[in-house]
């Protein structure tokens, strides 16, 4: 029997994956890491607990199935996008702390591009827009705020990279700078019309191009993971940035096809095939996935903001213990206090792209306690996915009123949650048997490539239905919901919608 080895290096921790030849978890190891928060809006991570954490998880998985790493046929890497790391060529040292996705402080700077009119050329050119959230303002920081990296840069002497990127440069021992398509582009320095780096945007962002990585399509060679690591060499096969890796793992291979991953963060994507959409509703055209040299465009809509806020409501306003204890909170919830929490912790992503706005709560009571905020919470989930699907409809004719969502990712667990979240947006939630279809659908790319897993086709067909969620909520309640959640993040807002 032949394994595939997933590693998923998220946001809060990393994680790997063992996958066998029936493409069925078998075994995973994962390990929190520190966040850092130097400033408001600032969200950095050490490089070297990333890597860290990724080798000790790989190594504890292996020792947990009581294998060896010659029955391991691959190396798949899914992992956050956008954060931003520039090491040393030759030593490999990070020249400063990871720039995190979620980090805001390249704000004033996007909107300095917004007034110039750039803004209209990274769209055209990168399916994105002049925002914090992406990877290239935060390289353009790092350049000119860290003492004498641009000089170094300049010099040929440093490497630019996103998380996956990084990894293969460690596993492979520097032998390795890539990273594929879906990474590329999330930076705001990738061409996804053209499928190269884009000369014009990294001259106006004063970018170095020979720091940027080799771009592959998501199932490639990337490199060879060294024995001294885990055993024996290891060939990586299989990359793609995590919402991504979701949406393959989701098999919404069909145009119209479409998923929400709930992590940190929310992810919607809706594949339009080989139609790159141009969003009237500020929501990011890229690249849903490239196979064989053939590009897959896509809608998406990014929430700052979801499973995070359940860890707000543990972590920082200790109202619960565990997470898990927000179901039953909610559903002792008194039904008749409508509270609306905006967790607007660092900003509003799709489809309003507010920088500068912060969380807020509305429809305060004395009667308003735990039961009512943690309802709150996973609400305010079923409410920003819903302005993204509304978005969406907005944008593509192939879009459909009743479409499927596909659902996944640590919330994706929660019954009360996916109910609600089919009530507000009028339309089944699918969630699947395997709800790790992050890691999924890069260990499917892996084992593609090595020749163990079957085609797209073959995959799909493997697809799984582990609950139905239908729609219970009568339409003018939910009209009425969506209305005041309209209206609290009206008052949230620093700019207009």
């Amino acid at each position: 029997m032949r394994s595939i080895l997933a590693i998923d290096q998220g946001t809060t921790s990393t994680r790997a994956i063992l996958f066998d030849e029936k493409m069925q978890i078998t075994h995973t190891a994962q390990q929190e890491f520190p966040q850092h928060f130097p400033q408001s809006g600032w969200v950095e991570h050490d490089p070297v607990d990333l890597w860290t954490t990724t080798l000790a998880t790989c190594r504890d998985v292996i020792a947990k199935a009581g294998i060896s790493a010659t029955d391991i046929a691959g190396i798949g890497i899914t992992n956050q996008r956008e954060t931003t790391i520039v090491w040393d060529k030759s030593t490999g040292e990070p020249v400063t702390n990871a720039i995190v996705w979620q980090d805001r402080r390249t704000a004033a700077f996007c909107d300095t591009l917004k007034s110039e009119g750039f803004e209209a050329e990274i769209t055209a050119r990168t399916g994105l827009l002049a925002d914090p959230y992406f990877s290239g303002t935060k390289l353009g920081w790092v350049l000119d705020n860290v003492d004498g990296v641009r000089a170094r840069a300049e010099a040929g002497e440093l490497l630019f990279g996103t998380v996956d990127c990084y990894l293969i440069w460690k596993l492979t021992n520097g032998t390795s700078h890539v990273t594929d398509a879906t990474n590329a582009a999330r930076t705001m320095l990738y061409n996804i019309v053209d499928g190269e780096w884009d000369a014009t945007i990294c001259k106006r962002l004063n970018i170095p191009m020979k720091m940027l990585p080799k771009v592959l399509d998501c199932a490639a060679d990337f490199g060879v993971a060294d024995a001294e690591y885990l055993g024996t060499d290891l060939p990586i096969l299989g990359v793609a940035g995590d919402q991504q890796a979701a949406t393959l793992g989701q098999a919404c291979f069909e145009p119209g096809m479409l998923k929400s991953t709930y992590g940190t963060g929310c992810f919607a994507l809706l594949n339009t095939g080989d139609q790159l959409v141009a969003s009237k509703s500020r929501l990011l055209g890229t690249i849903a996935y490239q196979i064989d040299g053939k590009t897959t465009y896509a809608l998406e809509g990014s929430i700052f903001i979801a499973g995070a806020v359940v860890q707000w409501l543990r972590d920082g306003m200790k109202m619960i213990a565990d997470a898990s204890e927000t179901q039953a909170l909610a559903e002792a919830a008194d039904e008749g206090h409508e509270l609306y929490l905006v967790p607007a912790f660092t900003g509003m992503g799709a489809p309003y792209w507010d920088a500068e706005c912060r969380g807020a709560v509305y429809g305060l009571t004395r009667a308003s306690g735990p039961a009512e905020f943690s309802r709150a919470a996973l609400e305010s989930v079923g409410f920003q996915t819903r302005d993204l699907l509304d978005a969406m409809k907005a944008d593509w004719a192939g879009s459909s009123d009743d479409s499927v969502l596909r659902v996944d990712g640590g919330m994706s667990a929660s019954n009360w949650a996916m109910q609600f979240l089919s009530d507000i947006i009028g339309a089944p939630v699918d969630r699947p048997v395997v709800r790790e279809t992050t890691a999924l659908g890069v260990a499917w790319l892996a084992g593609m490539r090595a020749g163990i897993y079957p085609d797209q086709a073959g995959f799909a067909q493997n697809w799984a239905l582990d609950r139905k969620f239908e729609v219970k909520m009568d339409a003018s309640t939910r009209d009425r919901r969506y209305a005041g959640w309209q209206d609290a993040v009206s008052r949230t807002l620093t700019k207009p919608t």
